[in-house]
């Protein structure tokens, strides 16, 4: 919960800003904040001790004029991942969807779903999850955000390393959320015809990229022929035979 605050805060990325290495204190970084609280400086201070612990954060000790020592603090290197990219995404957004009080609170039906099975999700609200998504447009985005971000950060390693999207005319990504994974195949092969497929609550959310188009259907529909069909990260929706 302490790195969904600072995540919250951007206090990850108003550290990067100060520079590679560098390290910036509980007063400084509460000034760049908008709040007048005076207690501000020393609730970061044990923040960071918390992320600090973890290796999350850095820390260094300075002594000030009046003799008292203060502690200081850098991104460890997982804040390569945790602050945003050259691209704009980080991992920093599935946590937050991780930690969000929607998720959280499936987890107090856990012992229940034990006891008389079922999923704690839908017992907590009474759906399932991508049912829930179509009635809470909040935490669509926060869902949208997080997949988004953590296909980003995966496609653009698998892309510097894999060739085999070459010589393809169409692509059909199957439960493509907002369509961050095609857009950025297609951006490498303008060649290829995009079509991205997801439920209508998703890619109502979903910007408009040049090369591709989105279909809305569940992954049940029939779904249109193609050169390649990709789907990822959407294996836990479903029970073993049907993953296989």
């Amino acid at each position: 919960m302490v790195l969904k605050a600072a995540i919250e805060l951007d206090l990850l990325e108003i550290m990067a800003k100060a520079g590679p290495g560098a390290f910036v204190s509980p007063a400084d970084l509460s000034s760049q904040l908008p709040t007048k609280n005076p207690d501000s400086p020393v609730m970061l201070d044990r923040m960071r001790r918390v992320l600090a612990s973890y290796s999350i954060l850095t820390y260094s000790l300075r002594t000030l004029p009046d003799g008292k020592v203060e502690r200081l603090y850098g991104l460890g290197p997982v804040c390569k991942f945790l602050a945003k990219n050259e691209d704009g995404a980080s991992i920093g957004s599935l946590c937050l969807l991780n930690q969000d009080n929607v998720l959280m609170e499936s987890w107090y039906h856990l012992k229940d779903a034990v006891l008389e099975g079922g999923i704690p999700f839908n017992k907590a609200y009474g759906m399932t999850a991508f049912e829930y998504h179509g009635t809470d447009p909040r935490f669509n985005k926060v869902f949208n955000k997080g997949m988004a971000d953590n296909s980003t950060i995966t496609m653009k390693k698998l892309l510097e390393n894999y060739n085999g999207f070459e010589g393809l005319t169409s692509i059909v990504d199957v439960g493509g959320g907002t369509g961050a994974v095609l857009n950025m195949i297609v951006s490498k092969y303008p060649s290829i015809k995009g079509i991205n497929f997801d439920l209508p609550y998703v890619i109502e959310d979903a910007p408009q990229y040049h090369g591709m188009f989105f279909i809305s259907d569940n992954v049940h529909s029939s779904i249109k022929n193609s050169s390649l069909h990709t789907i990822s990260q959407v294996q836990f929706l479903f029970p073993k035979y049907y993953c296989i």
